[in-house]
């Protein structure tokens, strides 16, 4: 019987915990074997990936799947033998049975690959019933992953692209299972606090169904904090009611991308400069902390806008929250792939340095090889 065996790293582990269940037998390795080889990966970890996959002399059959394979098949398919498309857990386990009895792959749907040097596709899968898949099996666990899918279409993300613009979520029940694994309860979701909803309009019923559930785990429960986030619009009252009445996170991950409206209506958002400002004070009057993202250098930024991103960033530190800066980066398979990053003025810099030294905003502002 052939080996089937998982690439692990720790950047692809929530991946691996998702899909491991669906196949009996396999087994984790930190280097290429022989048998059927599974890589997961995103775009900064492409190149090494090539690299290691190349320079294998192991008699395997490689496939690749995850954000950057999905995104881009034909290239990824110069090193691999198949690529699964989208979401896995349907389509993986059927290629692997139909490569152990000689099957066709194109029969498939969800699988690209290349024969008599032309690539294939064999169309895109229907979008998955989480309910129908564990989130993980033990003695691997990752954070249990309650929805999927988001219907903003934000020009940067890949998450619409690879898990389509319809939420998805799993249902309360199992949910309490599987969170019942871990001793600290943590989650993730395009947005939790969307859980239940469509995405645009929120369902608090269903999030305080979910949260009352877990809370009878007796655990810690930690909700729209990292490896999650929320959207600003999202953050009320109400939800915050919820946020400190059944968790023990005292900070908020709130996504807000860019303290300019320009910019923000530019990348599709859905929401301006107020909506984040409007969250953090609301945070801040229930006793949580919002931790905002902001991304610099987005396409077509002027230092303008680049500025009014840094007044909100030093608004939020001065309120009492705090600022994650991230670098734009390009991602394949989004609107603004092949998009240049904007440059970042020597004022900006200078002004996210001196922030960064008063402890309250982190991240990255520079291109990869620049921190490198």
């Amino acid at each position: 019987m052939t080996k089937i065996w998982f690439r692990w790293n720790r950047k692809n582990l929530n991946s691996i915990a998702s899909l491991m269940p669906l196949l009996p037998g396999a087994e984790l390795t930190e280097k290429p074997r022989p048998g059927i080889m599974l890589y997961s990966f995103a775009s900064f970890q492409a190149e090494e990936v090539y690299r290691e996959v190349s320079s294998s002399a192991v008699d395997a059959t490689f496939i690749a799947g995850g954000p950057h394979p999905s995104a881009r098949p034909e290239e990824v398919l110069r090193y691999f033998d198949y690529v699964v498309v989208g979401e896995g857990e349907e389509t993986l386990p059927r290629l692997i049975e139909a490569l152990s009895r000689g099957g066709d792959a194109f029969a498939i749907p969800g699988v690209a690959y290349r024969k008599d040097g032309l690539t294939y596709f064999s169309g895109a899968r229907e979008p998955v019933d989480l309910d129908c898949y564990p989130p993980f099996r033990p003695p691997l666990k990752a954070p249990v992953e309650i929805s999927r899918g988001c219907p903003w279409g934000c020009a940067y993300c890949q998450t619409p692209r690879l898990f389509g613009r319809r939420m998805r979520h799993r249902s309360v029940p199992l949910i309490t299972r599987f969170a019942a694994y871990h001793k600290d309860i943590r989650l993730t979701s395009p947005n939790s606090l969307a859980y239940g909803s469509d995405g645009v309009h929120p369902r608090l019923d269903r999030v305080e169904e979910l949260l009352k559930s877990l809370s009878e785990l007796d655990r810690p429960i930690y909700f729209g904090t990292f490896p999650s986030e929320v959207r600003p619009e999202f953050v009320t009252d109400r939800s915050l009611e919820l946020i400190t009445g059944y968790c023990a996170n005292r900070t908020l991950s709130i996504g807000g991308q860019s303290g300019s409206p320009e910019v923000l209506k530019r990348v599709g958002r859905g929401h301006g400069v107020e909506e984040i400002k409007t969250a953090c004070r609301l945070c801040l009057d229930h006793g949580l902390t919002p931790n905002v993202d902001l991304i610099l250098c987005l396409p077509g930024e002027t230092a303008e806008d680049q500025m009014k991103t840094l007044e909100l960033a030093a608004w939020i530190i001065e309120q009492g929250g705090k600022v994650r800066a991230h670098y734009f980066t390009p991602l394949p398979g989004t609107p603004l792939e092949g998009s240049a990053p904007a440059p970042l003025t020597g004022e900006a810099e200078a002004l996210l340095g001196r922030l960064a030294l008063q402890g309250s905003l982190n991240g990255v502002w520079q291109p990869r090889d620049k921190i490198a």
